[in-house]
């Protein structure tokens, strides 16, 4: 009997373009995404507190003006290399540290007691803890004040626009500030100018401690 399947028609086999060929042959090339420049100035200010110098003493150190120093910090102006090279030198690090990439912080930082600075004022009799970050100086601030009984921290006028917030926490303390003063018992809070002369007495009998926050004009 004669079959009655219809004969297979031959399929055409497609060849394949290897990966990507068209691709290379039709498309353009893709801009490049811009890269930021380096914060050099917050790499500047960041190894400056680091070294607990002040904008003074790193001006006076490499020969750049205090004005021009701070422009840089802020990134609101460009060092020269020459310039880049002083603040560098006077900072004692090499010149490409400034481009180096930061590394990133540890989610959470923990400092022990003994990794807190104390400033004494012996002949004064206070003593002064700097709880705040060396990267904040000079901007934010925080202390914790002990002051023996007749002890006082005297401070000269701060910066133009500065205040402190100081909140007694044991004691009895004298705030002086522009020609004002003030007795303050625990819990109590005082908050004043400290761009001109000011004084912090302890005038009880025991021991006084405080809690004293700096804020930079």
């Amino acid at each position: 009997m004669a079959s009655t399947r219809k004969p297979r028609t031959a399929t055409q086999t497609v060849p394949q373009e290897a990966p990507g060929a068209s691709a290379t042959a039709s498309a353009t090339a893709a801009p490049l995404a811009p890269v930021a420049p380096p914060r050099v100035g917050e790499q500047i200010q960041r190894l400056r507190s680091e070294r607990r110098m002040t904008l003074d003493d790193l001006s006076r150190a490499a020969g750049v003006s205090k004005s021009m120093l701070s422009e840089i910090e802020r990134d609101k102006a460009n060092p020269t290399i020459a310039v880049a090279w002083r603040l560098t030198n006077a900072l004692g690090v090499k010149l490409d540290s400034l481009f180096a990439a930061p590394k990133a912080p540890d989610a959470i930082a923990v400092a022990g007691p003994h990794d807190i600075p104390t400033l004494l004022g012996q002949d004064a009799g206070y003593q002064l803890r700097v709880w705040g970050p060396i990267e904040l100086a000079g901007h934010f601030e925080w202390y914790e004040l002990i002051l023996k009984p007749g002890g006082a921290l005297v401070s000269n006028a701060h910066e133009p626009g500065t205040r402190e917030h100081l909140t007694v926490l044991q004691g009895t303390i004298d705030v002086e500030a522009a020609g004002s003063a003030q007795r303050l018992k625990a819990a109590d809070t005082a908050r004043y100018i400290a761009d001109q002369p000011h004084a912090i007495r302890n005038v009880g009998k025991g021991e006084a401690r405080a809690l004293l926050v700096v804020i930079h004009g």
